[in-house]
């Protein structure tokens, strides 16, 4: 869990969903959880690996979330993988709509946050990255550390 500026925690992040994905656009959206998952949430008991975001009947739902049982709760303790309504604007989702009726692309989340005593859920619109554009990453990302390291080396001398 770490802490950002303007008073965010972040309860839960998906980094994998960066190297798999080609991030369009991003939107921010309440979610309804029950009390234990509340807790559990607070507690950073959340996994966003795997899970993705649709769109049924004009509503948007969060599918295949885990969050942990809270630890202290009882036989009404929730299901970890239920799936939870997300809470957007009409606009929101019916843009969502049209763009993930397109092809290849989805709603995939990124973070799970704490803003104002309120549980976020930052959506990223998303497209699929191919494996030529995951070893292009690679190849650019280990090019800069090379040029960082030359650099560094550069200084000390």
């Amino acid at each position: 869990m770490q802490k950002q500026g303007n008073d965010i925690k972040i309860l839960a992040a998906n980094r994998r969903a960066g190297h798999n994905y080609f991030f369009l656009d991003r939107f921010e959206a309440g979610l309804v959880l029950t009390g234990t998952e509340v807790k559990a949430a607070r507690a950073g008991k959340i996994q966003l690996t795997d899970s993705y975001a649709e769109v049924k009947g004009n509503e948007a739902w969060l599918v295949n979330a885990h969050i942990s049982p809270y630890s202290h709760g009882n036989r009404q303790n929730h299901d970890p993988l239920r799936n939870r309504k997300l809470l957007l604007h009409r606009q929101e989702i019916d843009k969502l709509l049209g763009k993930t009726r397109e092809k290849g692309l989805t709603l995939i989340p990124t973070r799970v946050y704490l803003k104002g005593g309120l549980i976020k859920c930052e959506l990223a619109l998303a497209r699929a990255k191919k494996l030529h554009d995951k070893r292009a990453a690679e190849r650019e990302r280990t090019a800069a550390a090379e040029a960082r390291e030359a650099m560094h080396r550069a200084r000390k001398s």
